[in-house]
């Protein structure tokens, strides 16, 4: 999977830089994605193995859509706090790019995840030339809907999906190149 070269950084913000993923990245991913609260709106957290094809997804999507999911360096530690970045989500035989992130506890309530996203928004409409970019929000998570918010976005819809074996409704917030939420 690696060339023996460091990853690739996509963005730089006042406080982060994004850059690709690599397998070295499978503690800091386990760190978030197997703490309880940092996935509380997907009603569990995952395993080491579910990580692992997870990252696979990502490196692929580098390759094949030179976009994916980063992670998320504190410039002033080094260290890896999160990750941020555009995924690729079908909704009514639709493509659609979202734009998540998911930050540890620790980094919470300090603005990285606004600030990730914005950056992601940024590249998404500058760098990669999409048209259209959305956030798929659980109803009741409330931090993020902000963030969707500072980011431009409205709500687009309404959609139902299953999280956990449980029917729950989540907002798509959108936002156009032009700037507008739709």
């Amino acid at each position: 999977m690696s060339d023996n070269t460091s990853p690739k950084r996509i963005i730089e913000t006042e406080r982060l830089f994004l850059r690709e993923l690599t397998e070295a990245d499978l503690p800091g991913l386990c760190r978030i994605l197997q703490d309880k609260d940092a996935t509380r709106f997907y009603d569990r957290a995952f395993t080491e193995e579910e990580i692992g094809q997870w990252l696979d997804i990502q490196v692929r999507n580098y390759r094949k859509l030179g976009f994916g999911i980063w992670a998320a360096v504190q410039k002033k530690s080094g260290e890896m706090i999160g990750h941020a970045g555009i995924s690729v989500r079908h909704h009514d035989d639709e493509v659609i790019y979202e734009i998540g992130y998911m930050f540890e506890k620790e980094f919470w309530g300090n603005g990285y995840a606004t600030e990730a996203a914005i950056a992601c928004r940024k590249v998404a409409f500058d760098v990669f030339g999409l048209e259209k970019v959305c956030s798929i929000i659980r109803f009741d998570n409330m931090a993020s809907r902000a963030v969707a918010r500072k980011n431009g976005m409205k709500i687009a819809e309404m959609i139902y999906r299953m999280t956990a074996g449980k029917v729950v409704p989540h907002y798509i917030y959108s936002a156009t190149r032009q700037g507008k939420g739709n």
